[in-house]
C-alpha cells in the first residue's frame, strides 16, 4: 500500500513540476549573462563569453540528483561553437553533469566534468531546425534518459561513482550565444 501512495506522490510531482526562475534566489556565472521578461516567462541569455572552455549559469537552490529538469533553449550565434544544455549535479563551475545539443555538430551529448575535465559518456546525431527547443533529462537512481523535442535520444546507466547531486542550472561552451527559458524541475 505504502509502495502505491509513493509512486502516485511522484507521478503527482511529475504532472506538475517546479518552474525555476532564472531571476530569483542566488545564481552564480561564469560569463556575462543578461535576464529579459517575455510576458510571465523569464529568459536568461550568454552575452559575452566568460574567455574559458564553458560557460555556466547555475543555482545551489535546488540540489537535484533524480527526478525531472526540463528547459527551452535557442542557439543565438557561435562560431567556434553553438547550442547549449542543462547542468545538474553542479559542485562548482568545474564539477557538474551536462548535456546538450550543438547545431554545428548536429549532436545531442551527454558528459562528465571532474576538475574541469569534460569527458563524453554518450552521443545522438540529430539535426534540428534554428529557433527553441525542449531538451528534457529524465533520472531514476543511476538510469538515465534524455530527450529532445520529447524524441528520447539518449538512454544509459551511469557508473554510480559519476554520479552526483547537486545545484542545477545551464551551459554552453566557448563562444555560443544562447537563449534558455521555461526550466523546470520535478521528481
Amino acid at each position: 500500500m505504502l509502495r502505491i501512495v509513493v509512486l502516485s506522490m511522484m507521478a503527482i510531482l511529475q504532472l506538475h513540476p517546479q518552474s525555476i526562475d532564472f531571476s530569483k534566489g542566488k545564481w552564480q556565472s561564469l560569463g556575462s549573462w543578461v535576464a529579459s521578461s517575455e510576458g510571465n516567462t523569464t529568459i536568461v541569455s550568454l552575452v559575452k563569453p566568460s574567455g574559458k572552455d564553458f560557460n555556466l549559469y547555475f543555482t545551489k537552490d535546488y540540489n537535484f540528483s533524480n527526478g525531472t529538469l526540463s528547459v527551452q533553449f535557442k542557439a543565438n550565434s557561435g562560431k567556434e561553437d553553438q547550442g547549449g544544455g542543462i547542468v545538474w549535479g553542479v559542485e562548482d563551475e568545474d564539477n557538474y553533469l551536462v548535456a546538450r545539443f550543438n547545431p554545428l555538430e548536429n549532436n545531442f551529448r551527454f558528459y562528465t566534468v571532474t576538475d574541469g575535465l569534460r569527458v563524453e559518456r554518450e552521443s545522438s546525431d540529430i539535426t534540428l531546425s534554428s529557433g527553441w527547443h525542449t531538451m528534457t533529462i529524465k533520472v531514476y537512481m543511476l538510469h538515465y534518459r534524455l530527450f529532445l523535442d520529447g524524441k528520447k535520444l539518449l538512454d544509459f546507466t551511469l557508473d554510480r561513482k559519476l554520479q552526483k547531486a547537486g545545484g542545477v542550472g545551464v551551459w554552453t561552451k566557448a563562444d555560443a550565444l544562447s537563449s534558455f527559458k521555461k526550466f523546470t524541475i520535478g521528481k
